[in-house]
């Protein structure tokens, strides 16, 4: 799944519009308590449609697991499927989908979440539901078996055996980045994922699925008193646990361009991927970089559409801040901004980068024009409305679960606005000038099978 600012609105890139004031402006209702086993609870009522959206994320991600355990924070998203103290094996999917609604879960570089959309009426079924299954798992040798083999055949399906599996977005973090937890392979080793025994999964559970290290969500049709009084009922009687130290996921500043290959034997045409180290999460540049990938990157009107596909280099060009994991809001520590395609084998892949450096050296040399600018804010603005409301507004409810999780605020759901109308040119072609810059990318070449791959070299 992509989950992309901007992605696709040459609608609203050819709109300019004045700045909006606060009362013009959408406002998400927000509600936000702690209780006192540390569960972060968040409620946002939303009364077009009688439905509810019931949300739990672990502050547990790709990047904070064993190291000789790569892989295991997807497995263990797998076991949370397998029953609970009073739920069988897969008798939550039945619960839901007996009242018309749909689950999913999964796990992200900072996050494992799993969601339920229902009719407003089962609320408490689902709460009762996940409440369960956070008091404790049913953890068997038989479960664990299983799911190990259902996570290497989707290692196998997803990666393996698929042509330009795992590319990029498996491949270019683990070139890109010099820290381990931010570098490794997140869909684990086959390896791995079979060393892995019940004392781990037991373990990890402890350790990770506590409330004190997670944020529940509940978006929609709903009463905001009788939901409090069920989640305090089922919940407040979880105790806490003793979580460990959050390891240290920080990159240091890139100083060198780095190039790396692969050679795919499923692949029928070359692949090229460009990552460039993004600012801190939430800072200006960050939001600067949100803006610059609407104007380079995201929908017709860019200028990377403009200079490779309609340049004639490629068919499709697609990317963004924390893609395809996630936005560019849902990450909480070191991400990437890029860019990938496929191309003829009569392109190199240096020609097909020269014509995107045109344009993000264009950013980087002179302020950019305000129309330009206003035209990219119309953007930002009109795709994070539509993230709000996707999947009947589970957009609305991962966001607001991710800064309770990451930021103790989910109220600055209302501040992004604001925040990326603060962007200036200025702004704009300093972020560029520092993160840009070709000292801070790494190139990732792919080549078929037959074709020989170009030297990496750093």
């Amino acid at each position: 799944m992509r989950l992309r600012f901007g992605s696709g609105l040459a609608v609203a890139a050819a709109l300019v519009s004045p700045p909006v004031t606060a009362a013009e402006r959408f406002t998400v209702p927000v509600e936000y308590l702690k209780l006192d086993n540390g569960l972060r609870v968040v409620l946002s009522e939303d009364r077009t449609a009688p439905t509810a959206i019931v949300g739990v994320y672990y502050n547990i991600g790709l990047r904070i697991e064993p190291r000789d355990r790569t892989g295991f924070a997807h497995l263990f998203k797998h076991m949370m499927f397998q029953g609970s103290q009073n739920l069988g094996k897969m008798e939550l999917g039945r619960l839901v989908s007996a009242r018309g609604g749909f689950l999913n879960g999964s796990t992200r570089l900072d996050f494992t979440n799993y969601f339920q959309v229902v009719p407003a009426n089962a609320l408490e079924t689902m709460l009762w539901a996940e409440a369960d299954r956070m008091k404790g798992l049913a953890i068997t040798q038989e479960n664990l078996r299983n799911q190990q083999a259902v996570v290497k055949n989707e290692v196998k399906v997803n990666v393996l055996n698929r042509p330009y599996g795992g590319f990029p977005w498996l491949d270019l973090p683990q070139h890109a980045n010099e820290n381990w937890h931010n570098a490794h392979n997140f869909y684990g080793d086959l390896s791995d994922l079979d060393a892995a025994t019940l004392e781990d999964v037991k373990a990890f559970f402890s350790r990770f699925y506590a409330p004190n290290n997670a944020a529940l969500v509940v978006v929609g049709d709903v009463d905001r008193q009788q939901a409090l009084a069920w989640i305090r009922r089922y919940f407040a009687g979880i105790p806490a646990a003793k979580l460990a130290e959050k390891p240290d996921i920080s990159e240091p500043r890139q100083a060198i361009e780095k190039r790396a290959s692969k050679t795919d034997s499923l692949a029928t045409k070359p692949a090229l991927a460009v990552g460039y180290k993004a600012p801190k999460r939430m800072t200006p540049e960050y939001f600067a970089l949100g803006v610059i990938d609407q104007i380079l990157l995201q929908g017709r009107d860019s200028r990377l559409y403009g200079a490779l596909v309609e340049g004639g280099y490629t068919g499709e060009v697609e990317g963004g801040i924390n893609a395809p994991l996630g936005n560019m809001f849902d990450v909480n520590g070191p991400t990437l901004w890029a860019f990938s395609l496929v191309h003829d084998a009569e392109r190199k892949a240096d020609d097909v980068l020269k014509a995107a450096d045109v344009e993000i050296e264009a950013l980087r040399a002179r302020p950019i024009d305000p129309g330009r600018l206003d035209r990219a804010r119309v953007k930002a603005r009109s795709a994070l409305y539509d993230d709000l409301e996707r999947l009947f507004g589970f957009g609305r409810a991962n966001l607001l679960a991710c800064f309770a999780l990451f930021d103790d605020d989910p109220g600055l759901i209302n501040r992004l606005e604001q925040e990326f109308g603060k962007v200036t040119p200025e702004l704009i072609q300093r972020t560029a000038q520092e993160y840009l810059r070709p000292t801070n990318r790494t190139v990732l070449v792919l080549e078929p099978k037959g074709a020989p791959a170009p030297t990496a070299s750093q």
